[in-house]
């Protein structure tokens, strides 16, 4: 799983990659949080569940990605760990990370997901997933 992210003018795209859907939509998840803070000193200490109904792939994954920035800025949260799964329409999906303390490195604030750019598609034996994020 190789995640990225490119620049677009204030805001930035993210890129999430996988073999199945499911992947791609938590590297994804992992993109947007770590343009927020260092992952890797993240421990996932809480864990949050997340079920939704969404037939469309591409609307799927900007809810996906507005319910965890959601749930992140209620509860005051950082995510560094994410894993989804598709049952027909529905999702199911959870989170896991921990409270935001003084000591923790603070990137880039993303406000939201959007409807710009978005892509959800295979590539040969690949899934990819992209919007922009509103920083």
């Amino acid at each position: 799983m190789q995640d990225d992210y490119f620049d677009h003018e204030a805001d930035i795209g993210i890129i999430g990659r996988g073999k199945t859907i499911e992947e791609c939509f938590s590297s994804a998840a992992h993109v947007m949080f770590s343009i927020m803070s260092d992952l890797s000193d993240i421990h996932p200490i809480s864990t949050f569940s997340f079920i939704f109904d969404e037939p469309n792939v591409e609307l799927a994954l900007v809810t996906w990605l507005n319910l965890l920035l959601a749930k992140s800025n209620a509860k005051n949260i950082i995510f560094s760990q994410f894993k989804i799964i598709r049952q027909e329409s529905q999702w199911i999906g959870e989170a896991s990370g921990e409270q935001w303390n003084e000591n923790m490195e603070r990137g880039t604030d993303v406000k939201g997901a959007t409807l710009t750019m978005l892509s959800v598609k295979k590539i040969n034996d690949e899934w990819e997933a992209r919007c922009i994020v509103d920083v």
